[in-house]
């Protein structure tokens, strides 16, 4: 099975996705939020969605170009997946098959219904994946890792595996800067990067950079028609949390009845929240990003990735800035 072969099963596997059957969402999707009470149908529905975006010939074609992805002896690759969003190691498992080498997969527990069902339709659509594709609960005998987690996990992680060739993804988030400029369709969009998912994946924005002045609730009104979030159980018993806290805690703060906003110069805000900070001039705000560079993941604004596309990434567009392709194509 040559690259083109791959990149071909994967452009169906995109087909696949896209024009998902009712019959296919009324099997997989009450059992997916039975695993993991986040994982609505909307939210399920966004994950396909971002996925046949990227799944294009063209789009995957241009990806692989500039390696050398059929190995003469194909490596055995420990792939360890993340479960906050749905099918949140689709990214990590495709570039290992697409190199031409082998996925030894670890799934996470909190998401196996909807990578167990990926899987099967890839190997339906090219059954000599079946050769690439291990499903394992423990990692034991493999040539290199990527593994995915919170900092904690990275450090067990690193502990563990440290003594292979190695991705170890730690917790990254994202966040918008407002100029005072944005259109109201951008501020909608911004709504998008903030609360697909739930504020859950590391594309999503949980902070805001806003230019001294700048009035926050103006912001509000463009986001009423994300006022659903709160009807989700798992996300109002944070956001009902978070509220008591800040209430008994005397904690300045903004609420519009489905999010709260509180200045802070910290990143990652909790579920149901969005922190924001003031910034003075663009060579200011350079330095701020910059200082925090290795805990975002994207930016959105102007020049920037565009308002409402955070979640809509490019296969080359890696979860932690380290080109995966390249580490797996250098493998010796």
């Amino acid at each position: 099975m040559n690259l083109s072969d791959r990149i071909n099963a994967f452009v169906q596997l995109g087909h696949k996705m896209k024009d998902l059957s009712q019959e296919d969402k009324d099997r997989l999707y009450p059992r997916a939020k039975a695993q993991n009470g986040w994982f609505t149908p909307e939210s399920i529905d966004y994950a396909f969605e971002g996925l046949s975006f990227m799944l294009t010939k063209e789009k995957l074609t241009k990806w692989t170009s500039a390696y050398s992805l059929d190995p003469e002896v194909p490596k055995i690759i420990g792939v360890i997946m993340a479960g906050n969003i749905p099918m949140v190691g689709f990214h990590d498992l495709m570039s290992v098959l697409i190199s031409g080498h082998i996925a030894a997969v670890k799934m996470s527990s909190q998401d196996n219904v909807l990578m167990n069902q990926v899987i099967n339709w890839l190997i339906e659509i090219e059954p000599r994946f079946k050769r690439n594709i291990d499903i394992r609960e423990r990692l034991e005998e493999v040539d290199a890792v990527i593994a995915t987690g919170s900092d904690n996990t990275a450090r067990y992680f690193d502990y563990y595996f440290g003594k292979y060739p190695n991705i170890i993804r730690k917790n990254r988030t994202s966040v918008a800067v407002i100029d005072g400029t944005e259109t109201p369709e951008e501020l909608i969009a911004l709504g998008r990067d903030i609360f697909h998912y739930y504020g859950l994946g590391c594309r999503n924005v949980s902070k805001m950079y806003v230019p001294k002045g700048f009035n926050i609730t103006s912001i509000f009104p463009h986001w009423v028609s994300y006022a659903d979030v709160v009807n989700q159980n798992k996300y109002r018993n944070n956001y009902d949390y978070n509220k008591a806290i800040m209430l008994v805690n005397g904690t300045e703060h903004l609420d519009t009845g489905f999010l709260m906003t509180q200045a802070s110069t910290s990143i990652v805000s909790p579920t149901s929240m969005l922190y924001d900070e003031i910034y003075e001039s663009k060579e200011q705000l350079a330095s701020t990003l910059e200082t925090n560079a290795e805990k975002i993941q994207c930016i959105i604004g102007h020049g920037y990735i565009p308002f409402g596309k955070a979640q809509s990434p490019e296969p080359w567009d890696y979860a932690d800035g380290v080109d995966t392709l390249n580490f797996l194509s250098e493998l010796k």
